[in-house]
């Protein structure tokens, strides 16, 4: 009878369960496993939004320039649909000269142009500076995901997405107070600084990210256990010629529903900025109060996002993604409720574990796996400019509704969920699935 040794078998096991946990590992396992230009990337992100002064401040700015209300309102409404562009944009470039050289680029650009505002006086000029602003400084951000999940295995992802979350979280709060105390010194500086992020990121680029395109990209395994990678890696030749466009992303049907529910889970998601703050003030109660509630969500997700993200990267992100826009939906819905304030918290509390279950996998990990590698970037761009373009309209949409149906508003908000729960119930792939180019 052969013997064994405890010892081997001891040491066999726990390789065994290391590798059947590898899967699934939490926040530190996958932060020692990040290659260095994701950390690079990471770090690049938070110090950009850091810098995001102009469009926390540009009515203020342009306000105490001269100009109207009015005008400050759409300087700061073309700044949006000019992120809409460059995001479209980006993806595209991301596709054609790789993410390295489209982040450089676009952001080295976009520090040059901002402070030529400080020295501008027309209006239109003016105008058509924020709007190039606007589109090059949010053009990065399909390339930047499109590197990392190059970059980072299909299993990781979840996670990753949810330190980019972090990242981007961490840096938007602490905008604004950094923002006040440049106001303090000077305006123009808001400009000046948003410039020096902007320089710095693209300088992380620079030398971080590598130059050539990555080799073997990581896409989600097919039912038999085959990954689907060498099927995308050989596009048809009809997707050769559609692949100077975004003409395969509008082929996939699937990811056009996937895309519509992008859309209205960011119309709902915005009116915590827009209608919320009426909804406070019509209960009778102050600034503090709608203050006290952004300021919760955000202590949520900054404290608990990459907790949750141990859990969701088990799930499929099909499950994910509805769990998300569902949450959201019932939420904002919650707000309709006649229990004042108790209302308020609890509604803020369900949106808010809406965001931190879903939006990793809704705006980042599922857009990157949705498409073959060598489309990756404009599926992002896509995905991107459906976010910006509800984030763009919610707040129209959702004043006017406020004014003319009240507090039904949110039962609305809930409606729309659940168009957004039956999209993406048809558009997200089950797990499995193959992300082969659309077929002519």
């Amino acid at each position: 009878m052969a013997s064994s040794d405890p010892t081997t078998e001891t040491v066999e096991t726990k390789e065994a369960d290391r590798s059947a946990a590898a899967p699934h590992a939490g926040v530190r396992v996958v932060w020692r496993e990040l290659p260095t230009t994701v950390k690079y990337l990471l770090v690049g992100t938070m110090v950009n939004r850091l810098g995001g002064f102009v469009q926390v401040f540009m009515v203020l700015y342009l306000t105490q320039r001269g100009f109207s209300d009015g005008q400050a309102g759409a300087a700061l409404g073309l700044y949006g649909a000019g992120t809409v562009l460059g995001v479209l944009t980006g993806g595209w470039m991301s596709d054609r000269i790789g993410p390295r050289l489209t982040i450089m680029s676009t952001l080295v650009i976009s520090a040059v142009l901002l402070p030529t505002v400080t020295f501008l006086h027309s209006y239109p000029a003016i105008l058509v500076v924020i709007a190039l602003g606007g589109a090059l400084s949010q053009a990065y951000r399909p390339a930047s995901t499109s590197m990392i999940s190059q970059l980072v295995p299909a299993e990781r992802q979840v996670m990753t997405f949810a330190m980019v979350r972090l990242a981007i979280n961490l840096g938007t709060t602490a905008a604004p107070l950094l923002g006040a105390v440049l106001v303090r010194v000077s305006w123009n500086f808001l400009f000046w600084g948003e410039a020096t992020a902007v320089l710095a990121f693209a300088a992380v680029a620079a030398v971080a990210l590598p130059r050539h395109p990555v080799a073997g990209a990581t896409a989600p395994a097919d039912q038999d256990g085959q990954d689907g990678a060498a099927e995308t890696a050989r596009p048809t030749e009809a997707a050769r010629e559609r692949g100077t466009s975004y003409l395969t992303v509008l082929a996939d049907r699937r990811y056009l529903l996937f895309l519509l529910a992008m859309f209205a889970s960011s119309l709902i998601y915005i009116q915590y900025a827009s209608t919320l703050p009426l909804a406070v003030k019509h209960l009778g109660m102050g600034t503090a109060v709608y203050a006290c509630l952004v300021a919760l969500n955000g202590f949520l997700v900054i404290t608990c996002e990459l907790l949750m993200a141990k859990v969701v990267q088990r799930w499929p992100a099909r499950l994910a993604v509805i769990a998300g826009v569902a949450m959201t939906a019932a939420g904002m819905s919650l707000y309709a409720l006649p229990w004042g304030l108790a209302a308020l918290v609890l509604g803020t509390l369900v949106w808010s574990l809406g965001e931190i279950i879903g939006y990793p996998t809704l705006f980042f990990a599922y857009p990157a796996q949705a498409g073959p590698p060598q489309l990756r970037g404009r599926y992002l761009g896509a995905s991107n400019s459906l976010y910006g373009l509800g984030t763009a309209l919610g707040p129209f949409c959702g004043v006017m509704l406020w004014n003319r149906f009240g507090g039904d508003l949110w039962l609305g908000c809930g409606a729309v969920g659940l168009l957004a729960v039956g999209a993406a119930w048809l558009g997200v792939r089950p797990a499995g699935g193959r992300t082969t180019a659309p077929a002519d």
